[in-house]
């Protein structure tokens, strides 16, 4: 009995000495909430209403939804308030003159931005330049001697890490919250020039724009979004990374807006199938689907069915990692892409452009005249007419006119209205062309085939039996 007891006392001891332990390994903040909270800012909003416009009260955007829905609609028969709209943001100081970042959803369309300080003081903020796609907005107060918070690099910055939000959710001011970097390099609907920080941060509306710091104090991030069902925190926040906030901010202050690298490319995901039609030995990279006359890509001799697996020596592992690389190189510089075309890897060096902001230019087109043609693919195709050509924005391929309902290409989704510009690495020029290919497809591998549809184009893969 006497035996049992002390093995008892001897494993509450070790209990003890452990949970001691783990605690010691858990991170305090207190120093680094101390230390750089000051330059941590509350960002408040008014916006006049326009003509027509309701008004709508201070707080609206934190209040639950059926008051929204009150004030939105109003009682039944009374006339629309014309009132101020206000909202709540975040921010941080990036210079002792006054430079502070936030979010441009926190101040696009605003007539009056006030910055509270950590004194409570309260100054009116000029805005610099917003960027939209970075969700990146610089702000200005004629203010010296502000305290600053330290900016990090986020490139640094690891999974698993301890991170520290402050910033103000539902207007509570200086908020802190903790967690750990979750993932990096997320890419979101939308948000194509971003390669966000996931954390699982606590993050609600208010904390847009407020900095995201790493356990040396340093800030490594912009909170931005998160994800919910709810319209609260379920666990899954977003964080713009520093480096490219620093970068969007730089430009905004130098130029008012923000030039992005451009390739001139249009590109899709590579899946298992595609990586064994191409000869990849995993499925990775960009595949691109097009490469526009007389852009970046095409004059250094970038084409469709390429795949690039690095640009400037980052792997490309997913195709969204493209845009996030390209758009942080400064238009006119070289950079290296290494492409892989039918198996074999090929280093290009590309002079970047500037990405354009009025679209994309049509492609030429040329007459041809229409024919029909069965094939083991199990399609009926066309020549294509060159109105078909302009609005396909292609000056290749054929048009399906038919597919076999158990055929090849059915099977595959392809459908009546299709236009197949490029199969196995070749493009097709006509339906003599495409019978050629066909006929000398060889069987029992994946094939690849660009198709496109409503001007989108895609590369799938087919396999014609032995």
């Amino acid at each position: 009995m006497r035996l049992i007891k002390q093995s008892y006392i001897f494993i509450l001891m070790m209990l003890s000495v452990s949970f001691t332990l783990n605690a010691k390994e858990l991170p305090d903040f207190v120093e680094l909430v101390d230390d750089h909270s000051p330059a941590v800012v509350n960002i408040s909003t008014v916006t006049h209403p326009k003509s027509g416009q309701r008004g709508l009260p201070p707080g609206y955007e934190q209040m639950p939804e059926i008051f929204r829905r009150f004030f939105e609609h109003g009682p039944r028969g009374a006339e629309p308030r014309q009132r101020d709209a206000q909202s709540l943001g975040s921010g941080f100081i990036i210079s002792k003159d006054g430079y502070i970042l936030t979010n441009n959803h926190v101040v696009e369309g605003a007539d009056e931005i006030i910055v509270r300080l950590n004194d409570r003081s309260e100054l009116t903020a000029e805005l610099i330049g917003a960027d939209k796609s970075s969700d990146i907005a610089l702000l200005k107060v004629d203010e010296t001697g502000l305290p600053t918070v330290d900016i990090g690099d986020s490139e640094d910055l690891k999974v698993g890490e301890w991170v520290l939000a402050i910033g103000s959710p539902f207007g509570f001011d200086y908020t802190v919250t903790s967690g750990i970097v979750s993932a990096k390099g997320r890419t979101l609907p939308n948000e194509t020039y971003v390669p966000f920080i996931q954390t699982d941060v606590a993050i609600n509306p208010g904390n847009s724009g407020g900095p995201l710091f790493d356990l040396d104090g340093k800030v490594v991030g912009i909170n931005s979004q998160i994800y919910t069902r709810s319209g609260g925190f379920m666990g899954v926040s977003f964080a713009i990374p520093i480096n490219v906030a620093m970068k969007v901010a730089d430009q905004l202050k130098d130029q008012g807006y923000v030039s992005r690298g451009y390739l001139g490319v249009r590109i899709q995901e590579v899946n298992k199938e595609l990586a064994e039609a191409f000869g990849l030995e995993k499925p990775a990279g960009a595949l691109v689907v097009q490469a526009y006359p007389d852009e970046p890509a095409a004059k250094s001799g970038i084409m469709a069915g390429d795949v690039i697996v690095e640009f400037d020596g980052k792997p490309i592992v997913l195709s969204s990692d493209l845009p996030h690389l390209v758009g942080q190189v400064t238009p006119g510089e070289k950079a290296k892409v290494t492409i892989n075309r039918q198996g074999k890897e090929k280093v290009i060096s590309v002079k970047v452009g500037e990405l354009p902001n009025d679209g994309q230019a049509l492609a030429k087109t040329e007459k041809s005249e229409e024919s029909l043609s069965s094939n083991p693919l199990g399609v009926v195709v066309a020549d294509m007419t060159e109105e078909e050509k302009r609005v396909a924005d292609v000056n290749k391929g054929v048009m399906v006119k038919q597919v076999a309902s158990e055929g090849v290409l059915a099977k595959k989704g392809v459908r009546p209205g299709d236009v197949i510009a490029m199969l196995n690495h070749t493009w097709v020029e006509d339906i003599e062309g495409f019978n050629q290919i066909v006929t000398a497809l060889p069987a029992g591998r994946n094939i690849p085939m660009l198709v496109i549809r409503n001007g989108l184009r895609r590369f799938i893969w087919v396999r014609v039996s032995p």
